[in-house]
């Protein structure tokens, strides 16, 4: 009988763990503005990749430019903002430039140029 409490107690937790999904921290994202542009990093697509196992959010990003002087605000805001999402153990950005950054066409359009 102890072990089936012990067991249920587990299952329990598990259950009640909220684990952090790509969806939540894409919404992050979204609250995230380039203070140059005014656009969100989400929307620039400065966000390659996002991957989450065991609690620990990898994220693979760029800047606008190699020189961006918002570059390393950007990262700490985002680490820190992603970091208050429920069961995130610890945040890894890897900043690449390869390939480099290219605004979309709808982009393109929307910032008028």
């Amino acid at each position: 009988m102890k072990t089936n409490l012990i067991y249920s107690h587990a299952l329990y937790h598990f259950m009640e763990t909220k684990m952090p999904t790509k969806e939540a921290v894409i919404e992050i994202m979204k609250t995230i503005f380039d203070p140059e542009i005014n656009v969100d990093v989400w929307t620039l697509g400065l966000i390659y990749n996002i991957d989450i196992a065991d609690g620990i959010v990898d994220i693979r990003m760029t800047f606008t430019s190699v020189m961006c002087p918002y570059g390393p605000m950007l990262v700490d805001i985002i680490t820190n903002n992603v970091k208050k999402l429920d069961g995130v153990k610890d945040v890894k950005i890897d900043v690449v430039f390869n390939p480099p950054w290219q605004p979309s066409e709808e982009l393109r359009a929307m910032l008028g140029v």
